[in-house]
């Protein structure tokens, strides 16, 4: 067995490529449910993870503060948390702050302190910025300006929970059980090349998009001196952080579908585009000359989020797992089918997407099983 193991790993190197847990969950019909399903998918890819990182993303969280901006900021301090606070009360009104519930379990040691803030923007001071945009430059100078202090979660009736641990012990520690959503998306990380720590574990965020990803971003310092030019700045110390911002970038500020959005990060290849037609030749050209710094080179597949609507995507030729399926109106993104199958076994349908192809689950169109199976075919997109 030993002498095996040498012949199959010439370099001695024992780094795992190929782990990391994803899972999602969406009712297109908007419908809210616990995240007890998610939790028991998620938990049962855990050998898939080493402890280092989990987290979860929920949306539709917070309809009674639907219309604020909910910050979610880990603190390492209690001097850190003054500054943010007297930070965020001269920059937003701030109807609602908490600390995030929490239970002790043995598994979850030295965790930071973390608060909840709904805030809301008070026009007069945003230099006739977006609301969005004047959200983004202030997490970004948290995150960048104040010592001991991390947003991690900054959108509207969404919220990300995560932190050191198996993901079924950050849902035990978070109390997840106890909330409701249309929308859930789950990570176990193993870590490779950078480190694992509380801000590092997915999702990553900014405003209500969140990513969560299994592979390795190799274009890493490209994407993220691109981005960098937009003022995003990346702080959290994982290559993850950069396809948020990148998602964030594209599809909100610059207004692409998701369709082309995913011909940029992960393009087709040159001999592919030959074969194109001539227009579509041109698109992809124009693409790759404008967004050349955003291709995701690298094996990945990430689960996107936004409000009302969960993407799923691979790299172009596919290196790391994805697995769909459709129950109804639910929608079922995975790593591995054997965990869709733990909480959906009579699934309508289940298949593995083309490398490169989005599938898209969207409150606006609701997934209809007669409907589904013969468009998924044809586009790749519910």
């Amino acid at each position: 067995m030993k002498e095996l193991s040498r012949i199959n790993n010439f370099y001695h190197d024992d780094k795992v490529m190929d782990a990391c847990s994803l899972f999602g969950m969406m009712d297109t019909a908007g419908r809210r449910f616990s995240g007890k399903e998610v939790i028991e998918a998620i938990a049962n890819m855990h050998v898939r993870g080493n402890g280092l990182g989990g987290g979860f993303a929920i949306y539709g969280l917070f309809p009674k503060y639907a219309n604020y901006y909910a910050f979610h900021i880990m603190y390492l301090s209690r001097e850190g948390q003054a500054r943010v606070e007297d930070f965020l009360e001269q920059k937003f009104h701030v109807p609602h702050a908490e600390e995030v519930p929490t239970r002790p379990i043995p598994a979850i040691v030295n965790p930071p302190l973390v608060w909840r803030y709904f805030l809301e923007v008070q026009n007069e001071g945003t230099n006739s910025q977006s609301e969005d945009e004047y959200v983004i430059d202030r997490v970004m100078e948290i995150n960048t300006q104040i010592e001991d202090a991390f947003v991690f979660s900054s959108g509207k009736n969404m919220g990300v929970f995560k932190g050191v641990g198996y993901p079924e012990e950050i849902a035990e520690y978070f109390c997840l059980e106890q909330y409701e959503g249309y929308l859930w998306t789950a990570h176990g990380r193993f870590p490779t090349n950078t480190p694992g720590w509380w801000g590092g574990a997915h999702p990553f965020n900014i405003l209500d998009w969140t990513v969560v990803h299994n592979g390795e971003i190799s274009s890493y310092g490209i994407n993220r001196r691109y981005l960098e030019q937009f003022g995003y700045n990346c702080t959290m110390q994982t290559d993850t952080e950069v396809v948020a911002y990148a998602v964030d970038l594209l599809m909100r500020r610059h207004g692409l579908p998701v369709e082309i959005a995913a011909k940029v990060l992960a393009p087709p290849l040159w001999s592919q585009i030959e074969r194109c037609s001539p227009e579509e030749q041109r698109i992809f050209r124009t693409l790759r000359q404008v967004y050349g710094s955003l291709l995701l080179n690298g094996p990945f597949t990430v689960i996107i989020a936004h409000q009302g609507e969960m993407i799923g995507l691979t790299d172009r030729i596919k290196l790391r797992p994805l697995t769909v399926g459709v129950k109804g109106s639910v929608l079922y993104l995975s790593s591995e089918e054997s965990a869709i199958r733990l909480v959906c076994p009579d699934l309508d349908r289940a298949w593995i997407p083309m490398g490169g192809e989005p599938i898209v689950g969207s409150l606006e169109k609701p997934l209809e099983p007669a409907r589904h199976c013969e468009e998924h075919k044809r586009r790749g997109n519910l």
